[in-house]
């Protein structure tokens, strides 16, 4: 019956009261993404659906900051790291358009393995310290697949794709425009 903003907050704030949270009860939209994104040093995307998947990649590479990708469906996860700003790929670079809406179920439609949210949300973290302290090997430039049912993790090599239409030798998408991203069929202010 809550936000996930509000239970996020009130989880958070028991386990650690001095942690500072700074929310966005707006969510992110096309008119705030570059804005918002740009005050921090990275971002990690926890997002349920595809245009606001491809919007903070965008922005993010725009902002000129690492995005720490995670996704799931059904039983099946992601889980890279995308800096364009040290010549590594983005996320377009390995899915260029938006499917058209309706041709990919939501995890709503197509349903989750719970357990699997933590799983990636926690390599993601995992990444996100890593690539912050600048230790380990990251997931730059490497795609982390899942396959929950089997047990089953492999990685696959990512490059910089020069017809990526964000980052590549003639970008046709240079700024952040609604086009992209199909708002007109998502209410994000409903979604994570």
């Amino acid at each position: 019956g809550k936000l996930k903003i509000d239970s996020a907050e009130q989880e958070l704030k028991a386990i650690n009261p001095d942690c500072k949270l700074i929310l966005h009860r707006e969510g992110i939209t096309l008119d705030n993404a570059l804005e918002i994104l740009s005050s921090y040093d990275m971002v990690v995307d926890g997002s349920d659906n595809l245009p606001t998947r491809y919007l903070v990649n965008d922005a993010a590479y725009f902002a000129g900051i690492p995005y720490i990708y995670g996704s799931i469906f059904k039983f099946e996860g992601q889980v890279s790291v995308f800096d364009s700003k040290v010549g590594g790929p983005n996320y377009r670079c390995l899915f260029p358009e938006m499917p058209d809406p309706g041709t990919v179920p939501s995890c709503e439609e197509a349903g989750v393995f719970g357990a699997l949210c933590g799983l990636v949300g926690s390599l993601q973290a995992m990444e996100a310290i890593k690539y912050h302290l600048k230790i380990g090997e990251s997931l730059l430039g490497r795609l982390l697949v899942i396959d929950a049912l089997s047990m089953n993790f492999r990685t696959l090599k990512l490059k910089h794709d020069p017809q990526c239409p964000l980052s590549g030798d003639h970008p046709t998408i240079t700024k952040l425009e609604e086009s992209n991203y199909e708002f007109l069929h998502l209410d994000l202010t409903k979604c994570s």
